[in-house]
């Protein structure tokens, strides 16, 4: 199994920057670790890529797949916050990169504050088709919304509600332990998708986000 995380570094990102790449970091961790009494036989990598637009479409590979015991934590001197929300491209071209790993399952986490406003390469509708691509080969999708619960962009490529979450800054961290968790069910075929139940959002602080923020749009 192979996760590829793509993380929104737009400028509106900055409050919360500490935070975000602390539960990058905190996934890659976790998805390597296993339960008490089990037995790890899931092969696993983590790739990591931040995007943005400024003075084009800007998509960074930082981390390529990378075993979580060799993963090197990322911080701000590596990537820092700026420019604007190139969401359609940098979804496409993850997947595309993901379709060139081949892998036999994939976890690909989408974390953003913010709605599309600036991409160049394809549309909306060529970012459905690459999403599309993804869910025909079985593979997970989620859409984390970073202090955000506007999922208005994340309807319209195909992800179910069930996997958008709203998740306040302070949960960060452990949602995305949470999530590692169930990137390993699904990777040893424990389970055969990944959903966000009710104990999720509670733990994301999703209903918070939402007062604080606007409702999301599903």
């Amino acid at each position: 199994m192979h996760s590829y995380i793509l993380l929104d570094r737009t400028g509106s990102m900055s409050d919360i920057w500490t935070e975000a790449l602390s539960s990058v970091n905190a996934y890659a961790e976790a998805v390597g670790q296993e339960e008490a009494g089990e037995t790890d036989d899931l092969e696993t990598t983590v790739t990591l890529a931040a995007f943005d637009f400024q003075d084009g479409f800007q998509y960074d590979v930082l981390r390529q797949g990378v075993t979580p015991d060799a993963w090197s934590n990322v911080t701000n001197d590596e990537v820092s916050p700026r420019g604007m929300t190139p969401l359609f491209d940098a979804i496409n071209r993850t997947i595309t990169m993901a379709e060139a790993d081949n892998p036999e399952k994939a976890v690909i986490v989408i974390m953003t504050d913010g709605l599309e406003n600036s991409s160049r390469e394809v549309t909306r509708e060529g970012a459905k088709a690459a999403m599309d691509r993804a869910k025909a080969r079985g593979w997970e999708v989620v859409f984390l919304g970073a202090e955000f619960a506007s999922f208005g962009d994340a309807q319209a490529v195909g992800v179910t509600s069930s996997r958008t979450m709203a998740v306040g800054k302070d949960q960060l961290y452990e949602t995305q332990q949470r999530l590692a968790k169930k990137a390993r069910e699904y990777g040893k075929g424990e389970s055969e998708e990944i959903i966000f139940d009710e104990a999720d959002r509670a733990a994301a602080g999703e209903e918070d986000v939402k007062q604080r923020k606007g409702q999301n749009r599903r």
